[in-house]
């Protein structure tokens, strides 16, 4: 059985959640109405999943989330409204350590929960499952082992290595040199800020980021990613061409993918596709940096995340002659897409997370 904690203080709301998981008949579940009553919980109940209200009397869900990483450390699912202040606060709990977030629904609990039910029971499922962030903290201590410090304003760009010419990408200008391809879900935030907080500004190939969430999410994401690296981070909300120390967030509830004008390489949101489940989709992603540029042009990484998206693609990019990282199961928060990856022999190099941004370096150096 996995005890589970409801953390909300609605009644309607630990009814409501308390009967989708009791139904799956493997669920030990208790409620606590606040922060307070929870951390009471940790030792009377000692949950292995919890989730946890934002907004709550006595003591708020990011309060009580701090508390319950420093406490008794277990994965904590937040539940979250999917408005751009629910979106930036929530960013803040995938740094303090919850594993993922749930959608708080938009209309009357009592008529969306039904639909909801599928995803909320999956979400719980693979965070008692879920390995605690090794990722906590692991931005800051990744910027020392790199040398690193957040960008500062009108400081002289950190030099990067010479970087050899390649050929131009297929049907792509020679502004083209090639592209860097990142996949990532549950527990990507931290993991994205790790990663990318080890590169340094003068990067010399674009950066092209499919994190699975919600539209409302992934400007809030771009915006503080933005902040704490060297690159220069946006959200594509429309055609944007491709250049070199830029770090490109696939807007949430559609897909990213890669195109061409006259002008050289660009990159662009689309509608999502039904074939596809989880969007931004990475398999597309790098499906549609197949068709403009050679594989040995670029570089796929793969980071923590449930299911197998992307493990089809870079499994084929690494088939043709492109690069592949995949992040190793002791760091990831949840081994899923990148484990498909290894599984399927589609990792070149399989790295836990803090040594990702210096074998990324290391395959530039060497093209």
């Amino acid at each position: 059985m996995t005890r589970l904690l409801i953390v909300d203080d609605s009644p309607l709301m630990r009814r409501l959640l308390g009967t989708v998981f009791a139904a799956e008949g493997d669920f030990e579940i208790a409620f606590a109405r606040n922060g307070v009553e929870a951390l009471e919980q940790l030792g009377e109940f000692k949950p292995d999943v919890v989730t946890l209200d934002i907004h709550m009397p006595e003591m708020d869900g990011l309060t009580c989330l701090d508390r319950i990483m420093l406490e008794r450390p277990c994965p904590v699912v937040m539940v979250s409204s999917l408005t751009e202040e629910g979106a930036s606060v929530t960013l803040e709990a995938l740094n303090l350590g919850a594993v993922d977030f749930i959608p708080k629904p938009k209309r009357a609990v009592s008529l969306e929960i039904e639909t909801l039910a599928p995803l909320l029971i999956e979400k719980v499922r693979a965070a008692s499952r879920a390995r605690l962030p090794g990722s906590l903290r692991l931005a800051e201590r990744v910027r020392l082992k790199s040398g690193l410090t957040r960008k500062p304003a009108g400081v002289t760009r950190r030099s990067f290595r010479p970087y050899r010419e390649v050929p131009a990408a297929r049907s792509a200008t020679p502004s083209a040199r090639g592209l860097m391809l990142v996949g990532a879900s549950t527990g990507g935030p931290p993991a994205l800020d790790a990663v990318l907080s080890g590169l340094p500004s003068d990067f010399p190939v674009p950066v092209v980021v499919a994190q699975h969430m919600p539209g409302s999410f992934t400007g809030p994401l771009a915006r503080r990613l933005d902040k704490l690296c060297a690159l220069d981070v946006v959200e594509v909300t429309q055609p944007m061409p491709l250049e070199a120390g830029h770090v490109y967030i696939g807007k949430g509830d559609a897909d990213v993918i890669i195109g061409v004008r006259p002008s050289g390489p660009i990159v662009m949101a689309a509608p999502s596709l039904p074939e596809h489940r989880w969007h931004p989709s990475v398999d597309r992603l790098v499906d549609s940096a197949m068709e403009h540029f050679a594989p040995a042009h670029l570089i796929g990484v793969l980071m923590t995340g449930m299911g197998s998206d992307g493990a089809d693609a870079m499994t084929r990019l690494r088939e043709l002659g492109g690069r592949t990282i995949a992040e190793a199961e002791e760091s990831a928060v949840v081994w899923g897409m990148p484990g498909e990856l290894v599984r399927r022999g589609g990792a070149e190099i399989v790295a836990p997370l803090e040594q990702i941004p210096r074998r990324i370096i290391d395959m530039i150096g060497r093209a």
